[in-house]
C-alpha cells in the first residue's frame, strides 16, 4: 500500500510539474488520468500491480 500511495503521488506531481510547464496541455492530461483510473479497474489490473511491485522490489535491491 506505501507503495503504491507513494507511486500515485510521485506522478501526480510529474503530471502537475509537466501541465505546468506547458509539455502537456490539460486535455491530454486528462485523458492520461481517466485512462489510469479505467485501468486500475480492469482485468490486467492485477498484472500491472504484480510487475510494479518487482520492479520497486528490484529497485530496492540494488546495492551501489
Amino acid at each position: 500500500m506505501a507503495i503504491s500511495l507513494s507511486v500515485v503521488v510521485l506522478l501526480a506531481i510529474i503530471l502537475v510539474v509537466l501541465v505546468r510547464g506547458g509539455h502537456i496541455k490539460a486535455g491530454p492530461a486528462i485523458v492520461a488520468v481517466l485512462f489510469g483510473f479505467f485501468l486500475a479497474s480492469s482485468s490486467i489490473a492485477p498484472d500491472v500491480n504484480r510487475f510494479l511491485n518487482s520492479l520497486a522490489d528490484t529497485i530496492a535491491g540494488i546495492k551501489l
